[in-house]
C-alpha cells in the first residue's frame, strides 16, 4: 500500500510539472538537477572507494593503476559525451557500448589481475 501511495505522489509532480505554464523548461530543469545529483553520488561513492582500498590500489603495479584509473576516465568521457553520441545515430550509439564496454573490460582486467596475486 505503502509503495502505491509513493508512486501516486510520484505522478502527481510529474503531472504538475508537465501541466504548468513552461512545463518544458522545468521537466529539463528537473532532469538536468537529477543528472547532477547522479553524478555528484558517483563521485561521493568513488571518493569512498579510494578510501576504503587505497592500500590495495597501492600495491598494484603502475601499469594496473595507469589501466583503471585510465578505464574510469574513459567511462566518465562517455557519459559525457552521451548526447553527442547518441545524436550521430546508431554509429554513435554502437561507438557508446563499445566505449563502456572497453572501460568495464580494463577494469575487470585488473580486478582479475589483483585477485590473481592475491
Amino acid at each position: 500500500m505503502r509503495t502505491a501511495i509513493n508512486f501516486g505522489i510520484l505522478a502527481l509532480v510529474a503531472l504538475l510539472i508537465v501541466l504548468i505554464p513552461g512545463g518544458g523548461p522545468a521537466v529539463g530543469l528537473v532532469l538536468t538537477l537529477l543528472s547532477i545529483g547522479f553524478f555528484v553520488a558517483m563521485a561521493f561513492f568513488g571518493v569512498r572507494l579510494w578510501r576504503e582500498n587505497r592500500f590495495a590500489l597501492n600495491t598494484l603495479s603502475d601499469f594496473e593503476r595507469g589501466v583503471l584509473y585510465g578505464s574510469i576516465g574513459l567511462a566518465f568521457l562517455t557519459f559525457t559525451a552521451t548526447p553527442r553520441l547518441f545524436d550521430a545515430g546508431a554509429a554513435g550509439a554502437l561507438a557508446w557500448i563499445a566505449l563502456l564496454a572497453l572501460a568495464s573490460y580494463g577494469v575487470f582486467w585488473v580486478w582479475t589481475r589483483y585477485r590473481a596475486y592475491g
